[in-house]
């Protein structure tokens, strides 16, 4: 299988670059650039991406990279502080820009470079840089500019080392994708291979070798991705596997009984299954905490603890097996080199010690999008596939401060009561038109908030908490924009929420996009 490498200099988007990577069929996965040379070697790359970062190479102590890197023979593409650093390393210079460009940006291009092929001519470009080259390294030339950049692109085509000063890996520039399949699958010469139906069958494959007739106990939420886990070691070791099923009192309204009904014994998947009502225990847990990490934690710690116990009375269970996905990894800061933004329940959040041989991830290096293509692959009912994305937390993490059994109450029905209106909105936009919405969200919730106030209801003072509607749309939830739902729509949601959840007198709706947000609240 071919493989492209990203190599990481703490960029924000590098999750994208290797998202954009896959989109051509071609896998890579994100390493730091404290990646020492003879482990890339050993790699047998087709080739390698640097990725943008915050520094400027120039600087003292500024991530940095051995000039053997691109003598390798092996094609490497720039991104912006990667472009910079390719420059700086092979003999070029890079200084402070008199105009730093920022934003939607005007290019022009040489169509004649490969790496630019079926690119218009002008096109519309990312940028986001302070700092450009002002002197190309010996054998470069200058295949793109715009009107304050002289070099907004390069190449030395004989060497395969291509720099681009902008970001094509973001969906503000539309021609984006299209240079990343020029490099990867023109210029590396990468075949294309690498679907979801090769992954299935390779995964089942090694699933079943790795585990050979060992037990496997499965952490499963019933969320898309605990759910596809299920699926393929289901197909790799059938009953060898028992999937626990912890209620934590964290989900959504019914929620509970509903995985039960699909995963229990009367449903569509032949393993076997525990239902461990858990809801006391970690109310007790997260009694007083209020730090979010902490309560990731805490939850994360005592799933931990409820699937061992469980495991001891199963008997000689020898891997724990999760859901664990890439972007779990990416933010959890285990993937690169970005900073953690959130530990994740079965990434960051894992205790010190865990009582089983191995922990088996088998989705771990998969987008939320291309877990759901394998999902269907493996034949799981589209509903379940296509549902919309759950924390392994759950609720602890959309009700900011403590968290007590009254406010999940409350979370619960105004969530239920939020989902149920969309829902109805969106089926008769689509019964009217024949088309979904176009401000369809990919994912919508309520939360609750710490914020107190007063209100009159039933001409009596009230001193209540808000609650906080989120929606938002995105193509792999490393990035994400606020839904733009019918106003009326929200009308009726806050008028159902203060009238029917009992300690609700305000609604909000959140309009932060990821960044600088993220897409859940804590």
């Amino acid at each position: 299988m071919d493989k492209v490498l990203v190599l990481d200099f703490g960029g924000q988007y590098n999750q994208l670059v290797a998202r954009r990577v896959r989109e051509c069929n071609v896998y890579c996965e994100i390493y730091s650039y404290r990646t020492k040379i003879d482990a890339i070697k050993a790699m047998n790359l087709k080739g390698i991406i640097l990725t943008g970062g915050p520094n400027s190479c120039y600087e003292e102590g500024a991530p940095t990279y051995d000039k053997e890197l691109f003598e390798l023979g092996i094609p490497v593409l720039g991104l912006c502080y990667g472009a910079q650093l390719m420059q700086q390393v092979l003999g070029g210079k890079v200084e402070r820009a008199a105009v730093q460009e920022y934003g939607k940006t005007e290019v022009k291009v040489n169509a004649v470079s490969p790496l630019f092929a079926g690119v218009s001519e002008e096109t519309i470009c990312w940028m986001s840089h302070f700092d450009y080259i002002s002197r190309m390294a010996e054998g470069f030339t200058s295949i793109a500019q715009t009107r304050d950049c002289p070099v907004a692109a390069c190449e030395d085509r004989t060497r395969g080392l291509y720099g681009i000063q902008f970001h094509p890996e973001v969906l503000h520039t539309p021609e984006g994708t299209k240079m990343i399949y020029n490099f990867v699958r023109n210029i590396c010469g990468c075949d294309g291979s690498w679907k979801m139906d090769s992954f299935v069958e390779n995964t089942v494959l090694a699933l079943r070798e790795k585990i050979g007739n060992g037990k496997v106990l499965l952490g499963l939420s019933g969320g898309v991705d605990s759910s596809v886990a299920a699926g393929l070691l289901a197909r790799a070791v059938g009953k060898q596997l028992t999937c626990v099923f912890v209620d934590h009192g964290l989900l959504r309204k019914n929620e509970g009984d509903e995985v039960e009904a699909v995963f229990g014994s009367k449903g569509i998947f032949d393993l076997n299954f525990v239902r461990v009502n858990a809801q006391e225990r970690f109310y007790g847990k997260l009694a007083g905490v209020t730090e979010p990490e902490r309560k990731r934690k805490i939850i994360g710690e005592e799933f931990i603890r409820v699937f061992e116990e469980e495991a001891n009375k199963i008997g000689a269970v020898d891997f724990l097996a999760q859901g664990t996905i890439y972007p779990d990894v990416v933010e959890s800061g285990l993937g690169g080199e970005s900073a953690v933004i959130k530990s994740h329940h079965n990434v960051g959040g894992l205790p010190d010690f865990v009582d089983f041989k191995e922990i088996v991830e088998p989705l771990r290096n998969l987008f939320k999008d291309e877990v759901r293509k394998a999902g269907l692959e493996l034949g799981i009912p589209k509903q379940l596939v296509m549902r919309q994305p759950f924390p392994g937390p759950g609720l602890g993490i959309r009700i900011i401060g403590e968290v007590t059994a009254e406010k999940v109450s409350i979370v619960q029905d105004a969530d239920y009561i939020y989902r149920e209106e969309v829902d109805k909105t969106l089926e008769a936009y689509e019964k009217a038109n024949g088309v979904p919405a176009p401000w369809k969200p990919d994912q919508y919730y309520a939360a609750l908030t710490n914020m107190r106030s007063v209100g009159v209801m039933g001409d009596e003072r009230t001193y209540d908490y808000a609650a906080a509607l989120r929606a938002v749309k995105t193509i792999d939830f490393m990035t994400a924009e606020a839904a733009n739902i019918p106003f009326d729509t929200l009308q009726t949601v806050m008028n159902r929420i203060i009238k029917e959840v009992r300690g609700v007198n305000r609604v909000f709706y959140d309009l932060t996009s990821k960044p600088p947000g993220t897409i859940e609240m804590e």
